[in-house]
């Protein structure tokens, strides 16, 4: 009787992992019938591949949840951002649908690539971003937001800070592609604006007269082709 009691159990194992076996069989070929298989032959593929592109198509428009995240608002970079990058340092490169022309107070030019050093609250050492200031281009070196609850935030265009209300950057907006034209415009104006420009007496800016010349007539061409904007 002592050994029947280990041969019974041994019995009952055994019939019991047969038993298993045959219901994992049976679920192994109710995949493979003709529903099942056409399910994970054409669905379950076209499915994953959606799964993996999510990550792609949310990550161009985080930048704007990036923005506010530091303390800055979404409407500083237009709709047209493809992708970003971020580094450790804070160094930020956002990729534009290509050179674009908006409005925020005034009219603003955004190359294809614009870069900054981003920390909370700030956009120190900005390239790629030119704005129209008293009908002339200048280029935007740094955005600062110092105190959410003032309800301003600061642009300096270098040779002069210029404070605008946060509720113009509210929304992200739509940026009017531009040619290739209009892109070599601004840069002529940049290369001579930052040499050739200086604030006088009673913060009224004067072109010096060996710098500036050439520069107004890509000017008024700027002015006049996007004029209509």
């Amino acid at each position: 009787p002592l050994k029947t009691k280990p041969l019974h159990a041994l019995s009952l194992s055994l019939s019991l992992s047969l038993s298993l076996s045959k219901h994992f069989q049976q679920a192994i070929m109710s995949l493979f019938n003709t529903s099942h298989y056409f399910f994970f032959i054409t669905v379950f593929p076209w499915t994953f591949l959606i799964f993996l592109s999510l990550p792609l198509s949310l990550s161009s428009s985080s930048i704007h949840d990036l923005l506010i995240s530091q303390g800055l608002p979404a409407g500083l970079l237009p709709k047209e951002v493809k992708s970003y990058t971020l580094s450790d340092n804070g160094q930020l490169q956002v990729f534009l649908d290509g050179p674009c022309l908006t409005k925020f107070e005034n009219r603003v030019f955004f190359e294809s690539v614009v870069r900054a050093n981003l920390s909370y609250g700030s956009l120190i050492g900005v390239e790629g971003l030119t704005q129209e200031e008293l009908f002339l281009w200048l280029p935007v070196k740094d955005i600062i937001v110092d105190d959410p609850r003032s309800g301003l935030i600061l642009f300096d265009i270098g040779v002069a800070h210029k404070q605008l209300s946060l509720s113009l950057f509210e929304d992200p907006p739509d940026c009017k592609p531009s040619s290739g034209v209009l892109k070599n415009h601004v840069r002529k104006e940049k290369a001579g604006f930052e040499g050739g420009l200086r604030l006088e007496r009673g913060g009224v800016l004067r072109r010096r007269r060996r710098k500036g010349r050439g520069v107004c007539k890509d000017l008024n061409s700027w002015n006049q082709m996007s004029s209509s904007y």
